[in-house]
């Protein structure tokens, strides 16, 4: 994003969207970002400021001059630094203010909650721990927004129950998210799971709480091409999971695909790779706590497949509004960098379609 769409006009709405220029001073003050006037007049002066800065390409001296020269405010390329680093704890109220106040109501029914996250390298992190940023999100449906969005440095990993249940919800996961115990705390929360599973991601269990075999189960499937039964998954501790196993086999191409893909990360890996695993690879296997008598098959395959949505949402934060690994490495000033981008995408998704063509826009037109 250059200075100039920062304009008046422009301006003006993302105040208004952000509460208010009042509401911007008082969160400003409450989060320590903008304690007095001195250089900077205004707390709404210090956010275009530290927006220019994050979202520009010309780094802090030519955002410096850029300020000086609009009248805006008077400040050094430390000084514009220093505030930088004093932003975070703001930036994430004002995050979270834009998310309220799209967040669903549960009075109006379920609704559909995707969880996935996405890493951005840390200036100078090559070879060295602790050399990402991780965004931990949920995107939501149908309203097709992010709901949540969390940053962290890479050594907290992706937990299914880190956001937290809204209950209702119908929570959508790829195999990353096959924690069984994680899965249980959801569960108990009143949520609902859809989670893709490979064949050895869980303890597998009949519905009498014997060992079961899930090869086996799909070898013997696979005339018919799907599986649609209770299951069990048992945790390390605590009761097993009663949930349900939703396989649908793959159509030759897109079997012989996995296959071959599944065959070169083995070759890259240097192991031997598993008859089992090759057997997996021809079926798209799903558990579920969703019962057959309100949703078939069908339907919990189809619900799966909206997984695209937040691919396509992590597609326009790296694209469309350019969130890039932040410049420098001291963490004051390179997670307010983050949380300005995270801010953008929050106020520029409603009018994303207008200026991106998507799979949505075509099924809609369709």
């Amino acid at each position: 994003m250059a200075h100039d769409s920062l304009s008046n006009d422009d301006w003006q709405g993302i105040v208004e969207r952000l509460g208010g220029a009042a509401s911007l001073e008082a969160t400003a003050r409450q989060n320590k970002a903008f304690l007095r006037p001195r250089e900077i007049r205004t707390a709404v002066d210090l956010l275009r400021m530290i927006l220019a800065y994050c979202l520009g390409h010309g780094g802090l001296r030519a955002t410096a001059a850029w300020a000086t020269a609009t009248g805006l405010v008077d400040i050094s390329n430390v000084g514009l630094l220093y505030r930088l680093r004093q932003c975070g704890p703001w930036l994430s109220v004002l995050i979270a203010h834009v998310l309220a106040s799209r967040a669903p109501s549960v009075a109006k029914g379920r609704f559909i909650r995707i969880i996935d996250g996405t890493t951005i390298p840390k200036a100078g992190g090559a070879g060295s721990r602790n050399n990402l940023w991780r965004i931990h999100s949920a995107f939501d449906l149908p309203a097709e927004r992010f709901g949540v969005f969390e940053l962290t440095g890479e050594t907290e990993g992706e937990t299914l129950d880190r956001i937290a249940v809204v209950k209702g919800e119908i929570r959508i996961a790829d195999r990353a998210y096959m924690q069984p115990e994680r899965m249980a705390a959801v569960l108990d929360q009143g949520a609902d799971l859809i989670i893709r599973a490979g064949w050895k991601s869980a303890r597998w269990r009949d519905h009498a709480g014997a060992t079961l075999d899930l090869i086996a189960v799909l070898k013997k499937a696979r005339k018919c091409g799907r599986v649609d039964r209770v299951i069990g998954i048992a945790p390390k501790a605590g009761p097993t999971l009663r949930l349900r196993l939703v396989a649908i086999r793959k159509p030759d191409e897109a079997a012989r695909t996995a296959r071959e893909k599944a065959q070169r990360e083995a070759q890259r890996g240097g192991h031997k790779l598993a008859p089992e695993t090759l057997a997996a690879a021809g079926w798209v296997i799903l558990v579920t706590s969703l019962t057959a008598d309100a949703f078939s098959a069908d339907d919990i395959l189809a619900l799966y497949r909206l997984r695209w949505r937040i691919e396509l949402a992590f597609k326009r934060l790296k694209s469309i509004i350019g969130l890039k690994g932040p410049p420098g490495t001291d963490d004051r000033s390179a997670k307010p960098f983050v949380l300005a981008h995270l801010l953008l995408i929050l106020l520029l998704e409603p009018l994303v379609d207008a200026f991106e063509d998507s799979p949505r826009s075509d099924q809609r037109a369709a």
